[in-house]
């Protein structure tokens, strides 16, 4: 083994090593709070490692990886669609952050499922809601997580000199075993030390590009190869019309509120954070991030055409940055891809071990030494799950599949989970949204041309009218909601 592989392999473990510790002293918060511990920390994040958990989870696989492919293939469109994110998140927690994590705690929920359902009262209808939530998030978020997996797989090779598919067994097997020693307290945890990564990965990433070029030679050269990177007749692959990449704007708004593996963040803060200082972390942290795409672009208009549009940074990191450096920014995104796929973990197997099984037992009674090994066990399972899958998975463009399984998934629950917060519908209306919100973006994202966030926007505005629609309907005086 030579110098730098054994250096990158000593990088590896040693930042794999730092997660896993984290992990097992997160445990003593689990072993203290049992399920409520598991599942959102015990209600324990600070500011600055709750922020910066959404910001790791938002940005993820997704900006190292998704994004610059996306830019490398579209142009300067994505780009622009890129820089919607960080306004959006940093409106959505301070606006609603403080409210979720309050009326949650009222409701005594641990969960996003749990919290839908909550809202609209108890009964067999309010299970119903609870069990199909589990089943869309568990189907949904799996969807996102082979996505990740495959990120993995793409930079990680390259880094270790194995596989793809090697490289994945090993970075889910370490995944895996932090996120159920620790759950979400050493998600979180970890996405503290993994963001500081993730911002001085992007920072070289960019510097090395404009010490190369400079921006106007790189919209030149661009232009050059192709002026429908630079000046698009349309908002492709976002909409038909040039302003569809604003509409990123309300879709990462909702995505930040009502994703389980985004929103269960806000429910895991504790309650004297001040959430100007978590607006704080967002915003910086948000804003350095949003630069990554830049990369794709630089791909395009300087390197060899590319196989895969979504191995644009490490194409560029391997052009650009001499072999140690380009290590550490390597380690730098994977450390993204990690943070996401960790948050998605914990998200699947939560609703498969808790919601589910609520959904469907509703009067079992587990003790906590039980409850907390089937939270593990569901961890373990949907791991494997997702290697498989992924082995079987036709191929794909990353930000597409992202977007298939979380826009899929918030056109299903935005409306049953914000609505009520100005006007209280019942159990059926949630229901109805649900599953009309699914079935709208799922059909639209496969069977249409209307554009990537186009779809899931219109499967949330028909959600919000089926849960007014229906929820008029039933209403009756027995049935008014949760209060």
């Amino acid at each position: 083994m030579d110098n730098l592989l054994l250096f990158n392999w000593s990088l590896l473990l040693g930042s794999s090593g730092l997660l896993v510790y984290l992990g097992v002293r997160a445990n003593r918060l689990v072993q203290g709070n049992s399920e409520a511990g598991f599942l959102v920390a015990g209600r324990s994040l600070g500011p600055v490692i709750g922020g910066a958990s959404v910001v790791a989870t938002g940005f993820s696989g997704w900006a190292f990886i998704g994004s610059p492919g996306a830019a490398y293939q579209f142009g300067t469109v994505e780009l622009l669609a890129n820089l919607m994110f960080a306004p959006a998140m940093v409106v959505s927690v301070a606006v609603f952050a403080n409210f979720l994590r309050r009326r949650a705690e009222k409701l005594n929920t641990l969960t996003v499922p749990e919290y839908l359902a909550a809202q609209h009262g108890e009964g067999l209808p309010n299970r119903l809601i609870r069990g199909v939530a589990a089943i869309l998030t568990i189907c949904l978020l799996m969807v996102f997580l082979v996505g990740q997996l495959k990120a993995l797989g793409l930079v990680a090779s390259g880094l270790l000199g194995v596989a793809p598919q090697t490289s994945i067994y090993l970075l889910v097997l370490i995944i895996i075993a932090y996120t159920m020693i620790g759950g979400m307290a050493a998600i979180a945890w970890s996405n503290g030390v993994m963001v500081i990564g993730m911002a001085i990965g992007a920072v070289l990433i960019v510097l090395a590009i404009f010490r190369e070029t400079s921006l106007t030679d790189l919209l030149f050269q661009l232009r050059a190869l192709d002026p429908e990177t630079v000046s698009p007749e349309t908002g492709r692959p976002y909409g038909d019309s040039r302003l569809s990449p604003f509409l990123v704007f309300p879709y990462a708004f909702l995505f930040t509120l009502s994703l389980p593996y985004m929103a269960n963040r806000l429910l895991s803060f504790r309650r004297d954070v001040r959430i100007h200082r978590v607006v704080i972390t967002v915003a910086v942290l948000t804003c350095v991030l949003s630069a990554v795409p830049i990369a794709g672009l630089y791909a395009r208009a300087y390197l060899a055409p590319l196989a895969d549009p979504d191995q644009a940074v490490v194409a560029v990191v391997h052009q650009l940055l001499n072999p140690y450096l380009g290590a550490l920014v390597s380690i730098a995104v994977l450390f993204a891809i990690k943070s996401t796929a960790s948050a998605l973990l914990h998200a699947i197997s939560s609703s498969a071990s808790y919601d589910l099984r609520q959904a469907l037992f509703p009067n079992s009674r587990l003790s906590s030494e039980r409850t907390l090994y089937v939270n593990r066990m569901a961890v373990i399972i949907a791991g494997t799950s997702a290697v498989v899958a992924l082995t079987y998975a036709p191929p794909f463009l990353l930000v597409w599949l992202g977007i298939l399984g979380t826009g899929t998934l918030l056109a299903s629950f935005s409306a049953s989970m914000l609505i009520p917060a100005v006007w209280q519908g019942t159990s059926y209306g949630a229901l109805a949204s649900i599953l009309t919100g699914c079935c709208v973006t799922g059909f639209l994202m496969f069977y249409s041309t209307v554009g990537w966030v186009v779809g899931p926007l219109v499967g949330c505005l028909l959600s919000a009218f089926t849960y007014w629609f229906v929820s008029l309907l039933t209403k009756t005086n027995s049935e008014s909601g949760a209060q």
